[in-house]
């Protein structure tokens, strides 16, 4: 479109993205064994069955039709939509739960990447952000079905949810993380900044409101994205310290000048023999009070059990493989 369309090429244009969009019963069948591979993933601990639950997952232009319905304004539409996104996500939560009771059979599992995709991480967010943008692009321009961009908004959006339901359904902490409501924050953050992304592309494709009180929507629908992604990354929290802290800072910095009367620490000079300690020298009981760190590397599965007491005791729960960990002394 090099210039804006008419009204009747508008509305002509909205009407076929609008029956595109809406979900049909193969939506909501993709979806439901789109979870329950990602549940048989996250029980197994195999990142094949990951990448096979995403391949299967539906194809995601209901989220096309939620933003698109948001940035023209229409109401009825936007709730069909979100509503079918939200039965697919609750089908691939139940799925995970699912999973997850079944896991309280076994107790040594470290449901290792069920803690990873519970947790925030700055590539991840670089991938719905893609993904949101490729697939609002390629879902109005061209006719073919849009499956790389699918997948990848579907990599932010049900691996998280999964792994809510894993955590609902083991009922406990994985690696020191609350998998539910954790995962489920996180589908929300992804969900936010992909109707932010999705919604800036479609107004940069000259989506907009027919009407002058259709522009209440996409206001709304915008500041709530946007307020969710502050709220729940935790900005709201790190620039309220930064100006705590910045309010009773000191404005006089600390010089960064190394004592002249510290010598040892950057010796001018070479030891002489006799500063080399003899064999026979033992630690100071200062040095055994330092708090030495350690990470987890266990060669065999994919972390350590940690007993109830050395040798036979109980597993008390599973130490992920990267966790780091404080060694005590004895």
């Amino acid at each position: 479109m090099l210039g804006p369309p008419a009204a009747d090429e508008r509305a002509a244009l909205l009407d076929v993205l609008a029956r595109r969009a809406f979900p049909s019963f193969e939506f909501f069948v993709f979806a439901f064994l789109c979870g329950i591979i990602l549940g048989a993933a996250y029980l197994l601990n195999a990142p094949a069955l990951l990448l096979l639950g995403i391949l299967l997952a539906p194809l995601l232009t209901p989220w096309v039709g939620l933003t698109l319905a948001a940035v023209t304004g229409s109401w009825r539409f936007f709730f069909l939509t979100l509503g079918g996104l939200m039965v697919a996500g609750a089908l691939v939560f139940l799925t995970g739960a699912l999973a997850g009771l079944a896991g309280r059979l076994w107790i040594n599992l470290p449901f290792y990447y069920a803690w990873v995709h519970a947790q925030l991480w700055w590539a991840d967010l670089l991938v719905v952000a893609l993904g949101a943008a490729l697939l609002a692009i390629s879902f109005v321009r061209s006719e073919q079905k849009p499956i790389l961009a699918s997948v990848m908004l579907a990599y932010g959006l049900f691996l998280p949810v999964s792994a809510a339901g894993i955590g609902l359904g083991i009922g406990k902490n994985i690696g020191g993380v609350t998998l539910w409501p954790n995962g489920l924050l996180v589908f929300l953050v992804h969900l936010a900044l992909a109707i932010l992304v999705g919604g800036f592309v479609l107004a940069v494709l000259r989506f907009k409101p027919v009407k002058a009180s259709g522009y209440f929507l996409p206001i709304f629908i915008g500041l709530l994205s946007l307020a969710a992604l502050v709220v729940l990354t935790g900005l709201v929290t790190f620039i309220r310290d930064g100006i705590t802290s910045s309010r009773h800072v000191a404005p006089t910095p600390t010089p960064l000048v190394l004592s002249s009367a510290t010598p040892t620490v950057f010796p001018t000079s070479t030891p002489t023999p006799t500063s080399v300690p003899s064999a026979t020298l033992t630690p100071t009981p200062s040095l055994e009070s330092t708090p030495v760190s350690a990470m987890i590397n266990s060669s065999f599965g994919d972390g350590a059990n940690l007993r109830s007491e050395p040798g036979s005791g109980n597993v008390i729960t599973v130490l992920p493989n990267g966790l780091i960990v404080q060694v005590l002394p004895g």
